[in-house]
């Protein structure tokens, strides 16, 4: 089950349990593979996909600020999860809508998924959303 969860405020990686890279030997190999036959891009995909990432989220207007703005979140969460969790924590009436915008421009569909809006809006390692009660952009 997804969850939300608050990023820790220590030095430790937030991805936590990583699986090693090049965790195993293979058997019944009759030569050494030299170093330098396996290019070094290959091995890089692996760290960039993370399956989780920070999202910074921001009060607009008379919106109630959370005290919590950087959030560690799962990629395949979409954007009615993360209102629904955002109502929830701010304990807000189910009857009041909750707008979310990307760059303060766009209201993204509420099925879109927040990795998809990593790749294409974030920067220095973090999406950033700004919330508010009322229409504000878009």
């Amino acid at each position: 089950m997804s969850e939300i969860t608050e990023e820790q405020e220590s030095l430790s990686p937030q991805d936590g349990g990583e699986i090693p890279e090049g965790g195993g030997t293979t058997v019944g190999v009759l030569e050494p593979v030299p170093a330098l036959a396996v290019p070094p891009v290959a091995e890089e995909p692996a760290g960039d996909t993370k399956k989780k990432i920070d999202v910074l989220l921001k009060a607009v207007g008379d919106t109630p600020i959370m005290r919590t703005k950087k959030w560690t979140v799962e990629r395949t969460r979409t954007i009615q999860g993360l209102i629904d969790f955002i109502k929830k924590f701010l304990k807000l009436m189910a009857s009041e809508q909750l707008f979310i915008y990307v760059n303060q421009s766009f209201a993204p569909s509420p099925d879109q998924e927040v990795g998809t809006l990593y790749e294409c809006f974030g920067s220095d390692g973090k999406l950033v959303l700004h919330y508010c009660k009322t229409q504000a952009w878009g």
